[in-house]
């Protein structure tokens, strides 16, 4: 990313679009050149199998189906790119077929044959299920393909889309199931340690996420290759890729299997610094955005550092009283991505609505507020003029939206992710008032990449 420039972005999954699909992805990205934005922020595009979180999928690699049309598509690449894509398409679609033959069972339930990919049972089912391997492999050609004109139509408008990258895979996994190799599993394929973060801002328990550990000794032995891939996938469809919960890649929470909370576990040490190495030498520099939320320490300060890339900054998060945080707005740097707020917090309206009045106050205070009516939108402008690369919007800021507009509560399960607009909700005067924001903040259609 080209520091020395300064753009703006809407955050918004395409669930959160009003036919909770990209069907009406054209009409937003209209919206989006209206009103002189230049990048489009979502969540991971991911198969979620159990609820709907996008951050707990059922690949790595493959693209929710749901989120896209039922068009045809010419069918003429597809050969080529079946070829291109043959290092996780095959587990893939042998992982959906299976499951869909199991009920939905988590793949360590599975027939042992299945489970432990006994090279007979595969080949069997892969016969006897031909034309559902086919029909699943071929969808996720139909997704690309849609997305590739998307894109285009993104990029003729000079809008560049961002993406999200978790940093760790779901167990219930094709990737897990093919590659058990790569994460700290028993004997049966179940996790002897899960990942998740100590208690924090967010929940006096941690969050206890249940993903599996990598075992960073046999990835580093093949020179990263699943993780070269995984990138090389995620800039097929994106201009900008943030790694979440980037601090993992130096040491990650590891907690017993056994534990029902986040609250007992251990940091484990990460090659993060060999990894990008591996990345680079094979993609070259890629525009990363690292999420250093949370318990950040000096050595993930010193890998982003090293390696260039912008961290973030969370206006919310700014309202202490300790001078050197890194979200106040006068330590925002140019290498940052800064935020009102992110998908995991309250809406800024919401948060607003919630603080004591003492919090109020001292906020108020710090921003040079006198009305608190002002609030919402002084955090808006004050991101917008920060010294940051790139200012992100949620849109439910833009919105001036409460908490029932709010995308996720982390360490929750229930009513999260399911956020949506009404294209009544964007008045006429919303795309050229927002226009003439980002044109006073000098972010304006500035080339980014």
């Amino acid at each position: 990313m080209n520091l020395a420039t300064r753009r703006a972005g809407l955050l918004l999954h395409p669930t959160s679009l009003p036919s909770g699909t990209l069907a009406d992805a054209g009409r937003w990205l209209d919206f989006l050149q209206a009103s002189g934005v230049g990048v489009w922020q979502m969540l991971p595009l991911g198969l979620p199998l159990t609820g709907l979180s996008p951050y707990q999928c059922a690949s790595a690699f493959a693209v929710n189906p749901a989120l896209f049309t039922d068009d045809i598509v010419d069918a003429a690449g597809y050969p080529d790119w079946h070829a291109s894509q043959a290092h996780w398409l095959e587990d893939f679609a042998l992982f959906m077929a299976i499951k869909t033959q199991q009920t939905g069972a988590n793949w360590t339930a599975w027939p042992i044959a299945l489970r432990d990919r006994d090279a007979a049972a595969l080949a069997a089912f892969s016969r006897d299920h031909a034309s559902e391997l086919d029909a699943i492999k071929r969808t996720q050609y139909r997704t690309a393909m849609q997305w590739r004109s998307l894109r285009a139509a993104a990029r003729a408008r000079d809008i560049q889309f961002f993406g999200d990258m978790p940093i760790f895979v779901a167990h219930d996994s094709a990737d897990v199931w093919a590659r058990r190799d790569l994460f700290l599993l028993d004997e049966t394929g179940e996790p002897t340690v899960v990942t998740g973060v100590p208690p924090d801002y967010f929940s006096a328990t941690g969050q206890r996420w249940g993903n599996p550990h990598y075992n960073w000794a046999a990835m580093q032995a093949d020179g990263f290759l699943w993780w070269r891939q995984r990138l090389a996938t995620h800039f097929e469809w994106f201009d900008l890729v943030r790694i979440d919960h980037y601090r993992g890649l130096v040491a990650a929470w590891a907690i017993p299997a056994s534990e029902p909370t986040a609250i007992h576990g251990e940091w484990q040490p990460a090659p993060g610094e060999a990894l990008l190495q591996a990345i680079i030498d094979d993609l070259g520099r890629l525009p990363l955005v690292a999420e250093d939320l949370g318990i950040i320490t000096p050595d993930v300060v010193a890998l982003k550092e090293k390696f260039g890339m912008p961290g973030m900054a969370v206006l919310q998060f700014s309202f202490d009283d300790h001078a050197d945080n890194p979200h106040k707005p006068q330590n925002i740097t140019p290498a940052t991505v800064a935020y009102t707020g992110t998908h995991d917090n309250d809406t800024t309206a919401g948060w607003w609505a919630s603080l004591p009045d003492d919090a109020r106050q001292n906020a108020m205070h710090q921003l040079g507020v006198s009305d608190p009516a002002a609030m919402l939108d002084t955090m808006i402008n004050t991101v917008l003029d920060s010294a940051a690369a790139l200012a992100m919007l949620p849109l439910q800021d833009v919105l001036g939206l409460g908490s029932s507009a709010r995308m996720n509560i982390p360490g929750t399960n229930n009513g999260n992710w399911t956020w949506r607009f009404d294209w009544s909700q964007l008045p006429p005067d919303l795309a050229p008032g927002l226009l003439k924001k980002l044109q006073k903040a000098h972010r304006w259609k500035t080339p980014l990449l």
